[in-house]
C-alpha cells in the first residue's frame, strides 16, 4: 500500500500521524522532491524514507511535534558542514513539509437528557465523532439521542475504559444530578482530555467539588474542571445551552480567546 493509502488506514483506525513530505531540494540529496515518510505518534516510521540518516531523525522530531500540537510546519536543512550543526554533508539543500494527520477530536457526551440530545447533535454537526453515555440506559439509545457514534448505557466510571481519553478528547458532563459527575471525575481529571466541563449552578459544582476533595481530588485537579459549562451566551432552551458549550469547546480546540472579533 502506498503512503496516502497508509496515512489513511491510521486516521480511519483514530491514530494520529503526520506525512513528511520532500517540497524542494538543490544540489547533491539523499531523495528529491515528491518524496514521502509516513511518522506514528511514537516516532515510530510507517511507510517510506526522506533519506535516513541525521535529517530523518530530525524530521521524525518535527513529526512528533506536529502530531502533539496540530500545527503543519516547514523545515529546511543544509547538508554541508557536520561541524556547523548540520545534518549531513551532501551539499545540497533540503525543505521539507510536516503535515500532522489527525482524527477527528472526540466529544464524550455524559447525559443524554434535553441538553446531552441538543449537544448531539450540533457536535456531530460540527465534526466530532460523538459518545453519548448515560446510567438510563432507555435514553443512550439511537432512538432517544440520535446521531452519536457510540453509546455507553451505563455508570460511565464501569465503561471509561472503552473511551479514547487522549489530548483529543472532550467532555462535556450534561447529567441530571452531580454524584453522577462525581463518581466519574477522578478518573476524567487524572487523564490526558484537553476538556472537561460540568452543567449545573455554581453551588451545585461547590458541593460536588468538596465531594471530590473527600475523594483525594486536589484542588490543582479540580482547576482543569470547566463549571458552569460554556460561554456566557444568557441561554434558556437546550439548542441555546448546546451551541453555548460547543463554542466553548471550539474555543479551547482552536485555541481562540472567546472575545468578539475585531473590527
Amino acid at each position: 500500500m502506498n503512503i496516502l493509502g497508509l496515512a489513511s488506514q491510521c486516521v480511519e483506525r483514530g491514530e494520529p500521524c503526520a506525512l513528511v513530505t520532500v517540497i524542494r531540494t538543490s544540489g547533491s540529496v539523499p531523495r528529491h522532491a515528491g518524496a514521502k515518510m509516513l511518522i506514528a505518534a511514537d516516532g515510530a516510521i510507517l511507510g517510506g524514507t526522506i533519506g535516513g540518516g541525521e535529517m530523518e531523525n530530525r524530521a521524525i522530531q518535527l513529526a512528533q511535534r506536529a502530531i502533539a500540537d496540530g500545527q503543519a510546519r516547514v523545515a529546511g536543512y543544509s547538508l554541508a558542514d557536520l561541524a556547523k550543526g548540520d545534518p549531513g554533508v551532501c551539499g545540497g539543500t533540503v525543505e521539507l513539509f510536516i503535515e500532522p494527520l489527525l482524527p477527528a477530536p472526540t466529544l464524550l457526551i455524559v447525559g443524554a437528557g434535553h441538553v446531552g440530545r441538543a449537544l448531539t447533535h450540533l457536535a456531530k454537526w460540527c465534526g466530532f465523532r460523538v459518545i453519548v453515555s448515560d446510567d438510563r440506559a432507555e435514553l443512550c439509545t439511537p432512538e432517544q439521542c440520535p446521531g452519536a457514534d457510540v453509546y455507553l448505557p451505563g455508570l460511565l466510571s464501569t465503561r471509561l475504559a472503552e473511551v479514547p481519553l487522549t489530548a483529543r478528547t472532550y467532555v462535556a458532563l450534561v447529567t441530571r444530578g452531580y454524584p453522577i459527575d462525581v463518581d466519574a471525575l477522578p478518573t476524567l481529571l487524572d487523564s490526558p482530555v484537553a476538556y472537561i466541563g460540568v452543567i449545573g449552578s455554581r453551588r451545585r459544582w461547590m458541593t460536588a467539588a468538596e465531594a471530590l476533595r473527600e475523594r483525594g481530588v486536589s484542588d490543582a485537579m479540580l482547576q482543569r474542571v470547566r463549571a458552569p459549562i460554556g460561554l456566557e451566551l444568557n441561554a434558556e432552551t437546550p439548542e441555546e445551552i448546546a451551541v453555548s458549550i460547543m463554542a466553548e469547546i471550539i474555543m479551547v480546540h482552536r485555541r481562540g480567546n472567546g472575545r468578539p472579533m475585531p473590527g
